[in-house]
Order: structure tokens, then C-alpha cells, then sequence
């Protein structure tokens, strides 16, 4: 973080500074790192006491001393010999916090911030877009998923004076969240990637989520620039309620960041990169999954609109191998297995874009397994979408279906009840009885793809069968 005093950081955040038992002073500086998680906290750290659904942050805060917390922001005051601000919020206090650091860098350098949402796909542009800009200057973004009220400002207090780029990943369970970050880290450039049945439940359905993600592009300046999906409808009916510049990608448009001779393997896809400005390169693409060439097309119009050359943007997206952890993560290896891990997250589209890579990268004469769990947060769709993922699977031809856990039983029995299936599909309860029956029936040369929303866990399922044919 820059560094701040400790009356600027109350001021910020509207809290009251309290000094008892502590050496500090109201000048005292700190450029220590902000956590909400006391087993992070370091030697000068900033600790945020923030209470949740589970368990009370203050209940953490002494672990946060004793691991050198130097700062407290809590809504209570504690019996601590610490320097702490109280505040009425520690979650508004975060976010306020990251407002006032955000707009102290801009104001004293050369700060451009990129914004990305989108109902799948965040976190790999995100990745992608930092390969890229941090071969033109120090470069921030986001940890992981960080893209809630929590994890997008804990990313934007990582901003030093030097940073040249933040990329903030802003994800949404409903209307307003999307807004609210963008007021704390203004964008300069903002992406839309997708509009999907993504957290449709908790959205309320796909015409509110449309409303949600639009947030992205409506507070735009004219000197700002809105990056859309031009193959997406939903997303580039956008451009109506923005009054930045429109920059599109995509794979089908005529204009914007096109790729064309996209071809997927098993070592990932191959295709033409073409600019704005008209200028194309070959890109292998080593990420698996023909559907992240989109998000490899957006991270390449942003880079292009912040001034990045062709031949940096292909340098960069030719050298991620892997999107992120437990995204399209290949493991395995003994015997010609191959285990790919996609199981962090779980949608319609992503569970849809999986199948279909499982499908195309299969080398014929050899066996594809699909090892699905439920897909979260659909709502009254939940029934419905089960069904569609398991008729895919038979419609792909994928030699065996796992199903894992009774909230996705409905993907086995949409299988069985197609008559051009005959014992392909089993049902297990846990990820403990999946793995056994992996362990005992995957062959040699078999491709097994792990699927499901993180709630199912089945990532660490993907990680154990990664071991198993390490």
C-alpha cells in the first residue's frame, strides 16, 4: 500500500483513532499490507476486523498482534495494546480505504485501471491481461477471485506509488455490487465478457444479470473505452448505455479484435490474431479450451487500447499455460492419462464450453470421462440446466459420466433416460466413492475432466486424481 499516516487512514475511513498501549502516534506512517485474514498479517500489517456469516473477525484480531499487525480497523474497541480505528462498518471501511488510495495514485502519476466482469471468464482475462501489461510496467491485479466488496479493494490497496496498471476483476450476486466498485476504482478501460445463467438464481433471472453487468460500461466518460462482446447479444446491446468509445472482440464480428483459423487440441489452440488497427500474428494459445480464445481476445483489445504492440500482446498470451488454478488445469500423466481440473466454478456455459473441449481434444480410439457436480446458485433453472449438461454429454458422445452428489443426480438420470446410452452413466454420493471408481476403471490413454461450482468441491477431487496418475 503507499504509504499513509494514521490520522490520514481515519479520516478515510471515517473512524475514530485510539492510541492506548500503543507506541504510535497520529503521524506515524505505514505502508503495511491490508488482510481480513489474521493468518496473513505480517511484521506492519493492517488488519480488518470484519465480522461474517460464520465466525466474528475481532475474534482474530489478537492472532493478527501477535503476528505483528501494527493497525486495527474494528467496529468495536478491543482490549488490544494496538493502534486501532473504529469504525461503524469494517467492510465500508475497506472500501473506502481503497477509494482513497486508489485516487492518491492517480492524482500524483500515470495510473490506468482496467475493469473486467462478466458471467464467466473473469478470472483468465484478468490473468491474461496482467501477462501482458506487466511487460510494459508494474502491474496489479487481483489475487485468485478477489472481485466481491472484500477481494476487489484488498487488490486496489496493493497499489504503490509506481504502479502503472490495476486490473480489478468485479464480479455480482445481485444489482448495485458491480456500481459500488466501479465508484471506488473508477475504470478507464471496462470489459464485459459474457452474459449468462450464472448466479441467475441469485440475480433473479438472466434480464436482471443483463442489468447488473451493464453497471460496468454506464458511468463511462467519453474519454473512457467500453470493451464489448460483439458475439454476445446481451453484451453488445451495452453499447447503447455508454458514452465511452466502443472497442469489440470477438469471434464472428467484422470489426474490433477478431480471431479467425481457430483450431483446439489437446496442447491448446492455435489461431489468427487481428487488431483493431488491422495488424494480425499466429498466437498458440496454450491454455485448453477453444472457448478461452475470447478471453484471450479481450485481454488483447485492452492491452491494444492502452497502447501495447502486437508482437508484446502475442509474447504474453503465447506464455500462460494455465488460466489459474482449478481452471482447465491439466494433472496426470502415468499411462497416457490425462486429468483436467475445471472445477472451481460451474455454469451453463462454462459446464457447456468443458464438455465440448472434452469432446473435441479426445485422440479417437480413446475414452473420454466427464466427472460432474452441481452447478450453484441457478435457482428455479437448477432442474432444467442439470438436464441439458447431462443430454450434452450423451450428445457429445463421452464414453463415461460421473455424477457426484444428489443436487446433480438430475444430469445421471436425464442420461440413462436416453435410450442411445446403456450403462455409460453412474451416480455416486461423494467425491471419496468418485474416486474410488475412477481409481479402479480409468485406463490407460483415458482424458477424465473434473466439473462442478465450488461448493461441490470436487477441485480437490481433481487434485487427487492428479496425484493418483501423476
Amino acid at each position: 500500500m503507499i504509504t499513509l499516516t494514521l490520522e490520514q487512514i481515519a479520516l478515510a475511513v471515517n473512524g475514530t483513532l485510539h492510541l492506548q498501549g500503543s507506541d504510535l502516534t497520529a503521524d506515524s506512517v505505514t505502508d503495511g499490507m491490508v488482510h481480513t485474514d489474521s493468518r496473513d498479517t505480517v511484521p506492519g500489517s493492517i488488519f480488518v476486523a470484519k465480522p461474517g456469516e460464520v465466525t466474528d473477525g475481532h475474534l482474530f484480531a489478537p492472532a493478527a498482534v501477535d503476528r505483528g499487525a501494527t493497525l486495527l480497523i474494528v467496529e468495536r474497541h478491543l482490549d488490544l495494546p494496538v493502534a486501532q480505528i473504529v469504525v461503524p462498518d469494517a467492510v465500508t471501511a475497506l472500501g473506502d480505504l481503497a477509494t482513497f488510495v486508489v485516487a492518491r495514485v492517480r492524482a500524483a502519476g500515470n495510473l490506468k485501471i482496467v475493469a473486467v466482469t462478466g458471467s464467466n471468464g473473469k478470472t483468465t482475462t484478468k490473468n491474461l491481461i496482467r501477462a501482458v501489461l506487466e511487460r510494459v510496467g508494474p502491474t496489479v491485479a487481483a489475487r485468485a477471485s478477489f472481485n466481491n466488496e472484500v477481494g476487489a479493494p484488498l487488490t486496489m490497496l496493493e497499489l504503490t506509488q509506481d504502479t502503472r496498471f490495476l486490473v480489478a476483476e468485479m464480479g455480482a450476486s445481485g444489482r448495485g455490487e458491480i456500481a459500488r466498485l466501479i465508484r471506488m476504482a473508477r475504470p478507464d478501460v471496462g470489459i464485459v465478457l459474457k452474459v449468462g445463467l450464472a448466479h441467475a438464481g441469485e440475480f433473479g433471472g438472466i434480464e436482471a444479470t443483463v442489468l447488473a453487468k451493464t453497471e460496468m460500461v454506464t458511468d463511462l466518460l467519453e474519454t473512457d473505452v467500453a470493451i464489448l462482446n460483439t458475439d454476445d447479444p446481451r453484451v453488445a446491446g451495452m453499447a447503447a448505455h455508454t458514452a465511452a468509445r466502443i472497442v469489440w472482440f470477438g469471434q464472428y464480428g467484422d470489426e474490433g479484435v477478431r480471431a479467425t483459423e481457430v483450431h483446439a487440441s489437446a496442447r491448446g489452440t492455435t489461431f489468427t490474431l487481428q487488431l483493431a488497427s488491422g495488424e494480425k500474428r499466429p498466437v498458440a494459445f496454450r491454455v485448453l479450451g477453444e472457448h478461452h480464445v475470447m478471453n484471450a481476445l479481450a485481454a488483447a483489445a485492452a492491452a491494444e487500447v492502452l497502447g501495447v504492440g502486437i508482437d508484446d500482446i502475442v509474447s504474453a498470451l503465447e506464455s500462460v499455460q494455465t488460466a489459474e488454478r482449478w481452471r482447465m488445469q491439466v494433472l496426470g500423466g502415468r499411462d497416457g492419462v490425462t486429468v483436467i481440473n475445471d472445477a472451481y466454478n460451474a455454469s451453463p456455459d462454462s459446464m457447456t464450453a468443458a464438455l465440448k473441449t472434452l469432446a473435441q481434444i479426445n485422440i479417437p480410439g480413446r475414452r473420454t470421462i466427464a466427472v460432474l457436480g452441481e452447478m450453484s446458485e441457478l435457482g428455479e433453472l437448477a432442474g432444467e440446466e442439470h438436464d441439458r449438461v447431462g443430454l450434452l454429454a450423451v450428445r457429445l458422445n463421452i464414453s463415461q459420466l460421473i455424477v457426484v452428489g444428489r443436487a446433480a443426480r438430475r444430469m445421471h438420470i436425464s442420461t440413462i433416460n436416453e435410450g442411445s446410452w446403456d450403462g455409460e452413466s453412474a451416480f455416486v454420493e461423494s467425491a471419496d466413492e468418485a474416486f474410488e471408481l475412477l481409481r479402479d476403471t480409468v485406463q490407460p490413454g483415458d482424458t477424465v475432466l473434473v466439473k462442478s461450482s465450488n461448493s461441490a468441491g470436487l477441485r480437490f477431487l481433481g487434485d487427487r486424481l492428479g496425484e493418483w496418475f501423476s
